[in-house]
């Protein structure tokens, strides 16, 4: 399972965005894991819905929680590239907390189910909408992620809905492949 230092961290920053009072949930790795598929990771990704937090405040929260910038200037970064980059200082795991502002992502904010993550509750996408943020991001391990909740989730997906957003985000994206390289992981799973 994760590491105890991940499950530490994890928890104290699913703790400080509660306390925010603000729809948020954690991404990437760990979502993945708390779906009940193993792998490693080293880092804590989180999003939280922008609309509703205030960034000095949110800061404050993640410090008295012993989450820190990880950066200097952390909060200018985050005001300029909407993702805010932290650390938790008793294990040294790097956090990105990203600024929600998509139609996409309040909508994932709100479908987003509380699972539990080595004990803890934590709030997390959907399989369906963890496909569409890792089809956006689009590195090796995404690609793999995807294959793996495909083939673990995919029969109680809505295929339709994730590629639509996926060619809404590809548009975006200027990524015009990325509908039919989906398409294969889709197939590949399917005929496996």
């Amino acid at each position: 399972g994760p590491s105890r230092s991940i499950v530490e961290a994890v928890g104290a920053i699913s703790d400080a965005l509660s306390k925010t009072g603000a729809k948020h949930m954690i991404i990437g790795g760990i979502a993945v894991i708390s779906r009940g598929l193993p792998r490693h990771t080293d880092d804590v990704d989180a999003t939280v819905w922008a609309e509703s937090v205030d960034l000095v405040d949110l800061y404050a929260r993640l410090a008295s929680a012993d989450i820190e910038g990880r950066i200097s200037g952390a909060l200018a970064f985050a005001r300029k590239h909407q993702v805010l980059l932290v650390r938790h200082r008793p294990t040294a795991i790097p956090m990105d907390i990203t600024l929600a502002w998509l139609p996409f992502e309040r909508e994932a904010l709100e479908r987003a189910e509380q699972i539990d993550f080595a004990g803890i509750a934590i709030r997390v996408p959907t399989p369906e909408d963890l496909v569409i943020f890792k089809a956006v991001s689009w590195r090796d391990r995404d690609r793999t992620d995807i294959e793996r909740l495909l083939a673990a989730f995919g029969k109680d997906m809505d295929l339709q809905r994730i590629r639509r957003v996926v060619k809404q985000f590809a548009d975006v994206l200027d990524a015009p492949d990325r509908v039919a390289q989906l398409e294969q992981i889709v197939d590949k799973t399917r005929s496996d």
